[in-house]
């Protein structure tokens, strides 16, 4: 283990009796809000401090085994118990290590998950659908709840634009990295002649902010228009005009909801979807700075940047961040999202690792 790892693992030692002694204040006791986030991080500590103390030990029992060696008659049993520290201290090392990864307290949240057609006219708005149904799929099989709030259908089928809010537990974490250009290569429906087209489609994934955190906006910078929907909302055909679109006016986002016959919660529910992109926007722009200095494996998550290719007459998919390539796209498709996302995440992880024993460079 490393020197600089060993001493992260003290600041945290010292940082739990802290902890220790502040929980122990009545007056913190008092606060429910404060007593449950140091509560936590207590829990977090005391974890990683008890492990690293094992770590500590088992380095203790290895020099000891190392000094027996000396002694015939203990030769053998010394050995035994070198092999078997070796590989406790690399197996513990593994999990400090691990469990030093900055945790993103976004990764907790529900999340709003936005596909929009690109490039490719109405093969485009097609794939839109499709990726409207693999996500979907995906949250079927995790148990999450899924709820459209806004969607633009295309004439052929398919959306222009689809926005879905998804509650369940870690949302945001499983689909944080989905945010980007997804390309498909396949025959579209329309073409007659068998040739392969290429068309995009972009996805933005957004953690939905907790009401006390949400972006303060301004009503003076707000433009809010009231229209009819569409097409079906939810479960009814809107048959007034309680849809809602709204606009800030600094920046040009908009946000709209024609998911419910009542105009106010289709309001409450733009309103948290408009908070959510303006967190979002200042999440990437602070992101494309410090990218600007290192670039990130996984990416910035810019919606221009292409992230994955969908091949249908190959039957792959090749997420060109971290170079993966898997040959079960029928699969995929039809939600089965595990294997990219855990690849992912593990991309992710062994990049955060190598910083940690860099020193953050």
């Amino acid at each position: 283990m490393t020197p600089l790892l060993r001493d992260q693992f003290e600041r945290l030692a010292l940082r739990l009796a802290e902890l220790d002694a502040i929980l122990a204040d009545p007056a913190v006791a008092g606060d429910i809000k404060r007593w449950r986030t140091l509560s936590r991080e207590q829990s977090e500590a005391s974890d990683v401090v008890g492990r690293y103390r094992r770590y500590q030990q088992r380095e203790a029992d290895l020099a000891a085994a190392q000094e027996m060696q000396s002694d015939p008659e203990m030769a053998e049993l010394a050995r035994e118990e070198i092999a078997a520290a070796g590989t406790d201290l690399e197996r513990i090392q593994l999990e400090l290590q691990t469990a030093l990864i900055p945790r993103d307290p976004d990764d907790e949240r529900n999340a709003f998950l936005e596909i929009r057609a690109g490039t490719g006219g109405d093969e485009s708005a097609l794939f839109a659908g499709d990726l409207a149904r693999m996500y979907l799929r995906w949250c079927e099989r995790q148990g999450w709840r899924t709820e459209i709030l806004s969607e633009s259908e295309s004439e052929l089928g398919g959306y222009k634009e689809l926005v879905l809010r998804i509650e369940g537990q870690r949302v945001y974490e499983q689909l944080r990295f989905e945010s980007g250009g997804h390309r498909v290569q396949r025959v579209p429906a329309t073409e007659s002649q068998g040739r392969i087209h290429t068309s995009a489609c972009t996805v933005a994934v957004m953690p939905e902010p907790d009401e006390a955190e949400e972006v303060q906006l301004n009503p003076a910078e707000l433009r809010i228009d009231t229209f009819r929907a569409s097409g079906a909302g939810g479960q009814h055909v809107n048959k007034t005009d309680s849809a809602i679109r709204i606009t800030h006016l600094p920046t040009g986002l908009v946000a709209e909801c024609q998911d419910d016959r009542s105009q106010h919660r289709n309001k409450a529910k733009a309103m948290a979807v408009l908070a959510a992109r303006l967190r979002e926007k200042d999440r990437s722009e602070r992101a494309a700075k410090e990218a600007a200095t290192r670039k990130s494996l996984i990416g910035s998550g810019d919606r221009s940047d292409r992230i994955r290719t969908y091949n249908f007459p190959q039957g792959r998919l090749t997420d060109h961040r971290i170079n993966l390539t898997l040959y079960k796209l029928g699969a995929i498709m039809d939600g089965d999202l595990g294997d990219v996302v855990a690849a992912l995440h593990a991309a992710r992880g062994a990049e955060q690792l190598a910083q940690l024993e860099s020193g953050g460079r």
